[in-house]
């Protein structure tokens, strides 16, 4: 056992020797370490000594509640549970025993070589068919978490992203490997949004960086535009529009006539959301008349199944907009929104909702804003979107305190 606070961490060499482990460090899941570490007799108090995390943050991590990106704490990790060079290695870290970069396994660059081929013969057995179906099922996911909201599709996440980054990361065919970059860039982007909406705020950055490299390998403009743009919410979000302000600019500037009308329309309303925030009702009102200026027919595009836009999102952006000026044809604008769903967007509906209580709250009728709040209260916890709950709980208090209650 390996109880005490300072006792050494030390696993059966066995345990490295197991795919299942193998997956787990190729992946950087701290999670899987840290419950392999428990299994053979660790604490987590003794995790949290060792690894300088302490035992609450080991806890969380444990349970799904935290997440380990930066490669400091990682190789204080590594070195925390010592895991050997040839385990590190596979964690991608480096090697200790530089002399000996695989440690004392005299054997071990053979099996990294017989590895790299099993999985290169894995990526080559994917053809243009295989990348249909996993396109189909990121848009099935798409539509999932449209309605349940990431939460209650984590794990499909996980693993179809797991499954398009080991075909991508060793397919050799150029077509076929632009494709899986394509593919890699909408699931990263699609994984970024859901982070953003459960706060995770580091976590949906990375998964953007990752998707603005797969959009870039596989020479997607469009692509490229629409993942930067929706990497400026993660600044909205850490309180620094003036910077998302800036990204958001420079994809027009960049980009500009090139880019899909639609595409335009959804840039030229994140822009006066950003405006929004900053407090600049000027410019958001001359972005949100250019976006609807811009908006074509329709709800989405065949070549862009990620952005789905029309005449309700806009009159719903609109809403979200000029609420935070005391505009008195917000409310309007909002219910036009609500009208136009379809049942399908229940994350997009809490946020309407939460808008037109907000805006029936600011003209002194807190009666009629109540119904809208708890409503958008249900809709933001069955999606799980941190995200809207915050706001909301705010407002709640505003309409109780507004009632006298």
């Amino acid at each position: 056992m390996q109880n005490g606070a300072f006792d050494p961490i030390e696993l059966p060499a066995v345990v490295w020797e197991q795919e299942r482990t193998r997956e787990i460090l190729r992946e950087r899941d701290i999670a899987g370490l840290f419950g392999l570490a428990v299994k053979y007799g660790a604490s987590q108090v003794r995790i949290g000594t060792a690894t300088g995390l302490g035992q609450p943050r080991v806890n969380a991590i444990l349970h799904g509640n935290g997440t380990i990106k930066e490669l400091a704490v990682i190789e204080r990790i590594a070195s925390g549970l010592r895991l050997p060079d040839h385990v590190r290695m596979l964690l991608g870290l480096a090697p200790l025993d530089i002399a000996s970069p695989t440690g004392d396994h005299d054997d071990e660059h053979e099996e990294q070589t017989t590895e790299l081929i099993s999985r290169l013969d894995a990526a080559a057995a994917v053809d243009p068919t295989t990348v249909m179906i996993l396109r189909t099922d990121t848009n099935n996911l798409r539509l999932l978490d449209r309605r349940l909201g990431g939460p209650a599709i984590a794990d499909k996440m996980h693993a179809q992203m797991a499954q398009i980054q080991r075909a991508h990361r060793h397919a050799i065919r150029p077509g076929l490997r632009a494709g899986l970059a394509h593919l890699l860039a909408e699931t990263a982007s699609l994984a970024g949004w859901q982070a953003i909406n459960t706060l995770a705020l580091n976590d949906a950055w990375t998964h953007y960086e990752r998707a603005k490299a797969a959009a870039y390998e596989a020479d997607d403009a469009a692509l490229l535009a629409y993942v930067s743009g929706e990497q400026a919410y993660v600044l909205m979000e850490l309180g620094r529009p003036a910077e998302a302000t800036e990204l958001l600019q420079h994809v027009h500037e960049q980009h500009g006539g090139h880019l899909p009308a639609r595409l335009r329309t959804w840039l030229s309303a994140a822009e006066a959301e950003a405006a929004a925030i900053l407090g600049d009702e000027t410019i958001c009102r001359a972005a949100l008349d250019q976006a609807a200026a811009l908006l074509p027919e329709g709800d989405g595009d065949a070549e862009m199944p990620y952005l789905s836009i029309n005449a309700h999102h806009i009159a719903r952006w609109r809403g979200n907009c000029l609420v935070r000026f005391g505009d008195p044809d917000t409310a309007e604008d909002l219910r036009s929104a609500l009208a136009g769903m379809d049942g399908t967007y229940n994350r997009a509906e809490s946020g309407v909702r939460c808008d037109l209580g907000h805006a029936l709250l600011a003209v002194g009728n807190p009666e009629a804003a109540q119904p809208h709040i708890q409503r958008a209260q249900q809709l933001a916890t069955m999606t799980g979107s941190r995200r809207q709950r915050r706001r909301i709980d705010e407002l709640s208090k505003a309409v109780n305190r507004a009632l006298g209650r």
